[in-house]
This record gives structure tokens, sequence and C-alpha cells, in this order.
């Protein structure tokens, strides 16, 4: 078995700028950066019969690279109970129809999906029984991120392996999207 999940990852450059973000919060658990990623379907444990016909499903989504960029922090669950992090994505209707995709992909396969409405997110850190006013002053203080506009030129399959530190990525195929078909006015 194997635990998977389909994700853009977060361009070096984008990286190092939440790096310097990621302090301030006690007893924080900071995502490093070859971590960060935002989700795009997560499948848990699959097969690796069901693995291999997932990476062929996710092979035949064909859309166009898109811009994206990051827009604004947060905190997941409130008081004593937050448990991580996170900058948000600005809204893509790119980015949703691709997440859209890479969940019916694994739906079509069998694989069990979030019913959650898709909320778009990349995790900073988790926490463990951080003070809830040091994360309000910590979000508060950090609430105006804008991250420079990024190309998505392609996506990733990961898998991911639970560890005493948290969990482990390895990253096990990518996805390449395709260049943008030029109007009628470009060409």
């Amino acid at each position: 078995m194997i635990r998977l999940f389909a994700a853009v990852p977060v361009p070096e450059e984008i990286a190092e700028g939440l790096a310097r973000r990621q302090q301030g919060l006690p007893r924080a658990r900071w995502s490093p950066a070859e971590k960060l990623h935002i989700t795009l379907s997560f499948y848990g444990e699959l097969t690796e019969e069901t693995a291999g016909e997932l990476d062929s499903a996710l092979s035949a989504i064909s859309l166009p690279m898109f811009d994206l960029r990051l827009s604004g922090v947060g905190a997941f669950n409130d008081g004593a109970e937050v448990r991580a992090v996170w900058a948000g994505v600005a809204e893509s209707s790119e980015l949703s129809r691709l997440a859209a995709k890479c969940a019916t992909a694994g739906r079509r396969l069998g694989v069990k999906s979030d019913d959650r409405t898709y909320r778009p997110h990349v995790t900073l850190a988790y926490l463990r029984r951080t003070p809830p006013d040091r994360v309000a002053a910590w979000v508060l203080g950090h609430n105006l991120l804008q991250s420079p506009v990024w190309t998505v030129d392609h996506f990733a399959l990961y898998s991911s392996w639970k560890g005493p530190d948290g969990s482990h990525y390895d990253l096990e195929r990518v996805y390449r999207l395709r260049s943008p078909t030029p109007t009628r006015a470009e060409t």
C-alpha cells in the first residue's frame, strides 16, 4: 500500500518568501521549503495496482498552464484547538478545475474523495498547544501576505510516509500542463 496525494509544488522563490514568516509561534513544527505544496486531491492508501491506474488517469489530464499567487494567512480550528497555520491561495478557477480533475481521476478508480469544499492553501506549520493569543497575533501580523505571481506549468503525485517527526513526502511523478493556446488576436 502507498499513501498518495496530488499537489502543485510551491516554487523555490515563493518558498523563500514564506520561510521568512515561519517564526514566532512556540511549539510550531514549521514545514521545510521542499514540503510546501497546494494539495489538489488526497487519495489515501492505495494498492500498487490502483496507484498505477491513478498515474495513468492523472497523465491524461490536459489543461493549460496558469498563473497563481498566495494571498493572506489563517489557522485551522479555533482557540486551544488550533492545529495549523497556512498561507491562502488567491482565487483561481484554473486551480479549482485542476483539483476537480484530480479528484475525479481518483473517484473513477473507486477512491473515496473528500466531500468538503475545496479550499486551497499551503500549510506552513503544525501546532501543538500553541497559545491561541500567539496564533492570533501571528495571523494578524502576516494577514497581508501577497506572493509574487508564478506560472503553474505542472502538478505532481506524491507519496506520504508518516514518521516520528511528521510526514515525509516523496515525489513520485510530474505531470506537465500544456502551453496556453494563443487567441486569434495573438496569432
